[in-house]
């Protein structure tokens, strides 16, 4: 039998420390209370703990000086930091410092939970023994079996038995909206509706009214009453993509509904309650947006609770064989795939990811003249892209370029933080079990 995880919960509140306490014992931990940082440093140098939950503001040591303490005698375990509302500065010093993830006040226990139990299993690399994040099987929609994938499917599984935001980062085309349909569908609100709302093809006031709705006569148009998709999609999930491209005048009022449940139709004052679970989506880099002035980032923190990062198709190159196998059947197609080809395909860069595969294996299907897919009917600039020098195995070069860059990109990041793993992924952009994962396939380790 496993070990109960043990955690240390430190506030000054005993009240707070008694509910924390209580809702991960339910959840077959084994807890240790703290009332202030000192003790807490004391009771993590006597035990080792499997996670630290610590408010940030208490007398004598406060959660930051924990923080660095615990770090100046080596990396601490998971570190969770409680913030009050609006010490957003704070909480991003907590993270530079490598904590891993931070809640701020109110919060709901399934969120806090849900973060705990995440870290925990990060930690002690449950996901990550054998290379395979959540076992073998993905998610519905997802081909594919590259750890990378897995992990996804490994987060999302998780963190659909609550109801947490979630925020989807990737480029264009690796599949977010298929991940947030998956996030509603093993959720307990399957049989609730799912709603998809993409904001970069609506204009700010089209936008709002298409979330929140408008009252018969509120704009040139506006001839009866309509319901938005907060309403629509109440008791269950909406998906809002693109939301990088959301004005600011919008982002107030979703931040309001993600705090208060509440919202006005557009061109109305009566106040609308609405139970949704919010799944977002975005291309954009929001962090540096929030940096430069154009996402709130009181917003960015509601929204990013649970992250779930899509890899783009080059880091994944070993699922382009299933991925091909799998478009050729949806287009009903017995046409087979020479290595040559097979080779060009996982050479190449994939800047529209699997949707751009999903066009190429049309397109040379289109153009097929046999029983078998043709070098020469791939689009011009992938047959420019993946043309090597003569003597050379097909694409097996380029593999080898992305690998060297890979290699130094992650070894980079390591030497950066001091080889704290949980800091280099967030760096990264990438979960702490795929560093895990990448790290041992190129055998990078802490210099002794």
């Amino acid at each position: 039998m496993a070990e109960k995880p043990k955690v240390l919960v430190v506030d000054d509140k005993a009240s707070m420390r008694d509910m924390l306490g209580m809702a991960l014992t339910a959840k077959g931990m084994d807890v240790t209370q703290a009332e202030n940082g000192e003790k807490a440093l004391a009771a993590a140098k006597a035990a080792k703990f499997d996670a630290i939950v610590s408010d940030l503001k208490m007398p004598k040591l406060d959660g930051l000086g924990l923080l660095r303490a615990l770090s100046e005698q080596g990396e601490p375990p998971p570190f969770i930091m409680i913030t009050a509302h609006g010490s957003v500065k704070d909480a991003v010093e907590a993270m530079a410092l490598g904590a891993a993830d931070f809640m701020e006040k109110p919060f709901e226990l399934a969120e806090f939970e849900f973060k705990v139990e995440r870290a925990i299993e990060e930690n002690r690399g449950e996901t990550a023994a054998t290379g395979k994040p959540g076992g073998d099987e993905a998610l519905p929609g997802l081909i594919g079996s590259s750890p990378q994938l897995l992990e996804v499917a490994d987060i999302v599984k998780r963190a659909a038995r609550s109801t947490v935001p979630v925020l989807i980062l990737g480029e264009s085309g690796t599949g977010k909206e298929l991940v947030a349909r998956a996030v509603h569908d093993l959720s307990p609100r399957a049989a609730q509706p799912f709603v998809a709302v993409h904001a970069g093809a609506l204009a700010a006031g089209v936008l709002e009214s298409e979330l929140f709705g408008h009252e018969k006569g509120a704009f040139t148009g506006a001839d009866a009453q309509r319901k938005g998709r907060f309403e629509t999609a109440n008791s269950g999930s909406l998906f809002l993509d693109e939301l990088g491209e959301i004005p600011q005048t919008t982002q107030v009022k979703l931040l309001r509904v993600l705090q208060d449940k509440t919202f006005e139709r557009v061109g109305g004052s009566e106040q609308m309650r609405t139970d949704v679970r919010l799944v977002c989506a975005t291309n954009r880099n929001l962090r540096e947006m929030v940096k430069q002035g154009d996402f709130r980032e009181d917003l960015f923190y509601r929204v990013n609770v649970v992250t779930v990062t899509m890899p783009p198709l080059r880091e994944r190159t070993g699922d382009i064989p299933k991925l091909v196998a799998h478009f050729l059947g949806k287009e009903g197609s017995t046409v087979s795939v020479p290595g040559d080809v097979m080779a060009r395909l996982q050479g190449y860069h994939w800047p529209g990811n699997v949707r751009e595969l999903e066009n190429v294996i049309r397109r040379c299907l289109a153009l097929a003249t046999g029983d078998a897919m043709r070098v020469e009917d791939l689009p011009p600039e992938m047959l420019e892209a993946t043309r090597l020098p003569p003597g050379e195995e097909p694409a097996q070069g380029l593999v080898g370029d992305l690998e060297r860059i890979e290699r130094n990109s992650l070894l980079n990041a390591l030497e950066e933080t001091g080889w704290n793993v949980s800091r280099a992924a967030r760096i990264l952009g990438v979960g702490r079990t795929a560093l895990q994962y990448k790290m041992k396939k190129y055998g990078l380790k802490k210099p002794a």
